[in-house]
């Protein structure tokens, strides 16, 4: 028996319960890891507020780094390979906020030695979702781009993916996070009254690109203002607004979305290996305090990645 969190009944943080289960031994095609972190993000309990209660208890956590303990038969990782011992990611899986999981084997790649295990557990939801904005806008190293929350896990992984690329940057945030904005390459501008000026000011030339973080009407609304094509804007969490106003909205749930994120963990992994992608990683809680943790999640305001240790 191992212990993992599940929601048994719909709701936030609040409904989250900490229960033994039995971790089946992995099959073909399967692998089990031994837990040691698991990356907390805002989907984690954002999917438990509602849906089909035949899907209840919904079990905790998208993406976790650990050690293989298991491997089932003819079975190698997504990366290639795979020993017990070896220590490893993983994303997309179900139930990651565990001490132990199975999961499929695709869904895991080998770790870099140079990441530790909560920066390895932060890395690739956040990545990968950052790269499919930069997908469908078709954004590029001529472009002048604004990020609406650029100092959030998201908005820090755009950052560095648009420094690579060569383009140029302006990033919203609070004042309090605008280090974390020009740290990761971004211009800062303060978000509220005034933004779309700001941002004018700021440009001084055309913005070609608006990657929306935030979800927020003054982030849509200056978006709009801003840039003359409505298919290089691209939002992650202002859906409603998206189908209103003509412009992108994506999700892992889409299929097209899903097969490109899975498409790019390796490029992902293979930069955070290379120093060129960070995770900065703001806390780390022990599992059994999940709830805690997730409450500051949910407060918007963690400060970095936060992740739960076994």
């Amino acid at each position: 028996m191992t212990k993992h969190w599940v929601a048994p009944r719909f709701g936030g943080s609040e409904v989250l319960e900490y229960v033994d289960v039995e971790v089946p031994a992995p099959g073909p095609g399967e692998v089990t890891i031994d837990v040691r972190a698991a990356g907390m993000n805002p989907a984690d309990t954002k999917h438990t507020r509602q849906g089909d209660p035949s899907d209840l208890p919904i079990a905790i956590g998208y993406e976790v780094a650990g050690v293989l303990s298991a491997i089932g038969p003819d079975t190698t990782i997504a990366s290639g390979g795979g020993a017990v011992g070896d220590e490893v990611l993983a994303f997309r899986v179900a139930g990651g906020w565990a001490e132990r999981i199975t999961v499929p084997a695709p869904d895991v790649f080998a770790k870099p030695a140079s990441l530790d295990f909560p920066e390895a557990a932060n890395l690739l939801l956040a990545g990968t979702t950052a790269a499919d904005m930069l997908r469908v806008t078709r954004a590029s190293g001529n472009d002048t781009v604004l990020v609406h929350g650029a100092s959030g896990a998201v908005g820090v992984s755009l950052l560095q993916q648009l420094r690579l690329l060569g383009a140029r940057v302006i990033g919203t945030s609070s004042e309090r996070n605008a280090d974390t904005v020009r740290n990761f390459g971004g211009e800062w501008v303060a978000y509220g009254d005034g933004l779309e000026a700001r941002v004018r000011e700021r440009a001084t030339s055309s913005i070609d690109v608006a990657l929306d973080c935030v979800g927020t009407d003054e982030a849509v609304d200056v978006s709009l203002a801003l840039v003359a094509d409505r298919s290089r804007i691209v939002t992650i969490a202002a859906f409603g607004r998206a189908q209103d106003d003509g412009i992108r909205a994506v999700g892992g749930a889409q299929p097209e979305s899903k097969a490109f994120r899975d498409s790019v963990r390796q490029r992902l992994i293979d930069l955070a290996g290379a120093g060129d992608l960070r995770v900065p990683v703001a806390r780390t809680f022990p599992l059994s305090e999940a709830k805690a943790a997730a409450e500051l999640l949910e407060s918007q305001h963690p400060g970095g990645k936060l992740a739960l240790v076994p």
